[in-house]
């Protein structure tokens, strides 16, 4: 860990910054997919193909409207207990990777920190291993530290994230059990540590809380507003939606329609699967933002995905197609 620096931003005012929405007529629009998976399934000899042609998976997704890439990033996940055991897959080294990719193609980037070795989600949100023994203190550090580590590391190679997530379906908190929600106040200075550290490294990143509510208003009120008192600065908040634990599309609609009119905030329904037309009428649909839309989950192996089992694309492909020609997305 490099030198300590004086803990300040974990001294947090506690005065309420009440929002205001916003009109825009012409919002940024953004289409991205989750594929982080990529390497993996490149590392067992999946070819990608479109139309009859071979061609690198990013580029095909480009080529049916999308604009923008998701990628996961897991502390050490080459460890026993990690993601990738003795793989390592989504490190620093293999998203620096796919970051030059998704540069050279001319898409944008969003960056999304799980602050863990393997998953984290709302039902886990386990410590590196190498914080395990760290106290609320030195566990705001190692964030801020790590995450300018990251940054840096993609910086030097001209590929910054465009969208930074601070930590993976938070809506229960990060780090546990010091950052669980139940501990409020301790999981805002770990929040504000990550924010605080992509400001400093470039201050147009834009910084997304991501939380699992997709169609559940009061559970997101209440987070957004507990971090808002605490006075965390973010750009987008980030909703998933899968109906099985996010209810229908009607909660989805009323949702994000009231976050739209409550909070200053852009919103993006940045992780889903399942009534891909339907979830982005809703995502687009907003219309008080500077920026909408949706990042599909894992869209090349996963659930509806777009692609089959060989790499070919699908009949699900066509969606993709519609929604580009009906939002007019670039």
């Amino acid at each position: 860990m490099k030198k300590l620096i004086p803990l300040l931003f974990l001294f947090i005012p506690f005065t309420k910054n009440f929002s205001q929405s916003n009109s825009v007529n012409n919002p940024e629009k953004v289409l991205g997919a989750d594929i982080s998976f990529l390497p993996q399934l490149e590392a067992r000899d999946i070819k990608f193909s479109d139309k009859g042609l071979q061609k690198d998976a990013i580029l095909i997704l480009k080529d049916h409207g999308f604009n923008y890439i998701r990628l996961r990033i897991f502390n050490d996940p080459a460890a026993d207990s990690g993601y990738s055991p003795h793989k390592g897959f989504c490190d620093l080294e293999h998203t620096k990777q796919m970051a030059k990719r998704i540069k050279e193609a001319g898409m944008k980037f969003l960056l999304d920190f799980h602050y863990s070795d393997t998953w984290a989600d709302p039902g886990k949100q386990f410590k590196p291993a190498a914080w395990k023994e760290l106290n609320i203190f030195l566990l705001a550090q190692a964030v801020h530290d790590y995450t300018v580590q990251v940054l840096t590391a993609l910086q030097q190679q001209n590929t910054l994230p465009d969208m930074v997530q601070v930590g993976n379906e938070i809506n229960h908190g990060i780090l546990w059990p010091e950052g669980n929600v139940n501990q409020i106040n301790n999981l805002a200075a770990l929040i504000n540590a990550g924010t605080k550290a992509v400001r400093e490294v470039d201050p147009k990143i834009k910084v997304m809380l991501h939380i699992a509510c997709g169609g559940q208003n009061e559970e997101s009120r209440a987070f957004l507003d507990s971090m808002i008192d605490r006075n965390i600065s973010f750009d987008v908040i980030g909703q998933s939606y899968y109906p099985k634990w996010h209810g229908t599309i009607p909660d989805l609609q009323n949702n994000l329609t009231d976050l739209s009119k409550r909070f200053k905030q852009d919103i993006i329904v940045v992780e889903y699967s399942e009534h891909k037309q339907e979830v982005n009428d809703i995502a687009f649909g907003i219309s008080n933002k500077k920026m909408v839309g949706s990042f599909i989950w894992e869209p090349l192996n996963t659930w509806e995905k777009i692609f089959e089992k060989d790499g070919t694309s699908n009949k699900l492909m066509a969606v993709y197609d519609s929604i580009q020609a009906k939002f007019n997305i670039h």
